[in-house]
């Protein structure tokens, strides 16, 4: 089962779909986390990897990386993919589309959403991952936030549409959007 689990920062998304991804190996307890994120470039930064990595189980195994279409392919098991916001921004740094013009930029970054979209498709594993949710509040003031919300909101419908089961975390609390028939 795909499971895409999407909501506000600090919503409790990632303990839910830690849950499910605990839930998903049963008692073999082996799931591989796929972590998507930067590394610890700051302070603020550094204590979010570190409570992430507090509450993954010992028999877990991470594999960071920003290729999550490769990642996804790769899999023997049970995972969790945290997160799409945090792969996209990655993306986004590398293509250099903060300042570009979208022509410059946009073409290169749909193929590799495409290629992660893709890969989640045919994922035979049990698989979870988490989002953010975007485009509740108003448009933002800024560029980069317009691409960011822009983009994820694009990727968010794309990996939903290829998902078993859509869940909105709000304030700790699940919300089912899709569950499998």
């Amino acid at each position: 089962m795909r499971t895409l689990v999407t909501g506000g920062v600090r919503s409790g998304k990632s303990v839910i779909a830690e849950r499910l991804a605990s839930q998903a190996a049963g008692s073999d307890a082996a799931v591989t986390y796929v972590a998507t994120g930067p590394t610890a470039d700051d302070p603020d930064w550094a204590d979010r990897i570190a409570t992430h990595r507090a509450r993954r189980p010992p028999a877990w195994t991470t594999v960071e990386t920003s290729d999550l279409a490769g990642a996804v392919d790769a899999l023997t098991g049970p995972a969790l993919v945290d997160c799409l916001g945090t792969w996209l921004t990655g993306v986004l740094d590398e293509l250099d589309a903060w300042d570009r013009p979208r022509e410059a930029w946009q073409p290169a970054l749909h193929e590799r959403t495409r290629a992660v979209v893709d890969a989640w498709a045919r994922c035979p594993h049990d698989v979870v991952a988490v989002t953010n949710e975007v485009g509740w509040g108003v448009v933002p003031a800024h560029r980069s936030g317009r691409v960011f919300a822009d983009e994820l909101g694009r990727l968010n419908q794309d990996v939903a549409r290829a998902s078993d089961r859509v869940l909105l975390v709000v304030a700790g609390h699940v919300l089912p959007l899709r569950e499998p028939t």
